[in-house]
């Protein structure tokens, strides 16, 4: 492959935050972007080089940025495969990951049947419909976790179920058709960033630990404060799910550490994700850099990691919306080994994403030791950081 720059234009359904950041790392390689997003001025719309104002499934926005660009990837799941396709092959212009796989891993219950069927190991499930069937799933598994089949994320879509009387509410409040599963005893939740390139190379960065609250990452820690052995049964997962997906890009690839030392895949997203935001510091070449290599058939840059990092998301701590104004700016900027990524929406709301804090710490040792320090204080300068007055 001869490349040249200035290179071509990717079109990226979607211009939230991993819009902005994909932005942010093509730039230097000379690849222009241009977003679709239903939002206007999106937060990618201040780094790519134009927005086409649209739903994520509309088929006039996707054929019209097709149109503008030379390639097309997504940074949401909520794009519709079967528009991105028709929209490919009407401009002759290829769509990574396939649009196939994106199908496959927009129903849970679809994804992690397909899972289940290629050996890769899941925790146990059931597709549920009624409060009658899930309310049998409950006392079969001893509780579970019921999961909207679509679009739920950051824990919307997700509801604990204990109790059989507990079905119809859990039910209704995910819209019907649902997967249960069995709740994971687990150590510790992990993640690979995985990638595959052209002709089928691929790639993963260091196993990744993250910290929910309340179903949302809160922190990030990588490497993962794992044994080696279980580090090593999530690299072997991770290449099992990639040789399973079909389509050029990065994979954020959700896990369960059990607490007999067992890895189990929770969630697949075809696209960069959110714990994996910390390659961008603590790697050669971070997933958003790296996203875009793939989804252009370019060769796919080193995912070594360079520092050990430690990524604290940055929420919206107010009791309604309010304009995002972030205080406390500065204790984050006057640390060396602190960096700081704001994704440009103009509305603080509670738990809302608004952006995140990196530190590494290239001395670190590698003991558990060093990334439990470097944890608590990512957690200290958060706490510093406020959208209230």
């Amino acid at each position: 492959m001869s490349i040249t720059l200035p290179g071509p234009t990717l079109g990226v359904v979607g211009g939230g935050q991993l819009g902005r950041m994909l932005a942010e790392a093509a730039s230097p390689l000379g690849v222009d972007v241009v977003v679709l997003d239903p939002t206007p001025e999106c937060p990618a719309s201040g780094v790519a080089r134009d927005q086409i104002v649209a739903d994520f499934d509309d088929p006039e926005g996707i054929r019209d940025l097709a149109a503008r660009v030379d390639a097309l990837t997504f940074e949401i799941e909520l794009a519709d495969p079967d528009v991105l396709a028709a929209a490919g092959a009407e401009h002759d212009v290829p769509v990574q990951p396939d649009p196939a796989t994106l199908e496959t891993i927009q129903d849970k219950l679809v994804q992690t049947e397909a899972l289940a069927d290629a050996g890769i190991p899941v925790p146990e499930f059931a597709a549920v419909a009624t409060a009658e069937g899930l309310e049998r799933v409950v006392e079969e598994f001893g509780g579970v976790m019921l999961k909207a089949r679509r679009g739920g994320y950051d824990g919307r879509g997700n509801v604990p179920v204990h109790e059989p009387e507990e079905a119809a509410d859990a039910l209704a409040d995910v819209g019907g058709d649902a997967m249960a599963e069995r709740f994971v005893d687990f150590e510790r939740e992990i993640a690979v960033m995985g990638l595959k390139g052209a002709d089928g190379a691929t790639r993963t960065y260091p196993v990744t630990e993250t910290v929910h609250r309340e179903e949302i990452l809160r922190e990030s820690v990588a490497p993962a404060r794992a044994d080696d052995d279980v580090i090593a049964r999530a690299e072997a997962v991770a290449e099992d799910v990639l040789d399973f997906l079909d389509g050029r890009g990065v994979y954020g690839i959700e896990l369960f550490e059990t607490r007999e030392g067992d890895v189990l895949v929770n969630e697949i997203a075809p696209r960069p994700h959110n714990s994996g935001h910390w390659t961008i510091e603590g790697t050669r070449t971070s997933q958003f850099e790296n996203h875009v290599r793939a989804v252009l058939g370019w060769p796919l840059g080193p995912t070594d990691l360079v520092a050990p990092a430690v990524t604290a998301n940055v929420l919206g701590d107010t009791d309604g919306s309010r304009p995002a104004t972030l205080r406390g700016v500065e204790t984050v900027l006057d640390a060396p080994d602190a960096s700081l990524h704001w994704y440009g929406k103009e509305e603080a709301r509670p738990l809302r994403k608004m952006g995140h804090l990196t530190l590494t710490d290239e001395g670190a040792e590698p003991e558990s030791a060093a990334r439990d320090a470097l944890l608590s204080r990512a957690r200290e300068f958060r706490a510093g950081l406020t959208f209230r007055e």
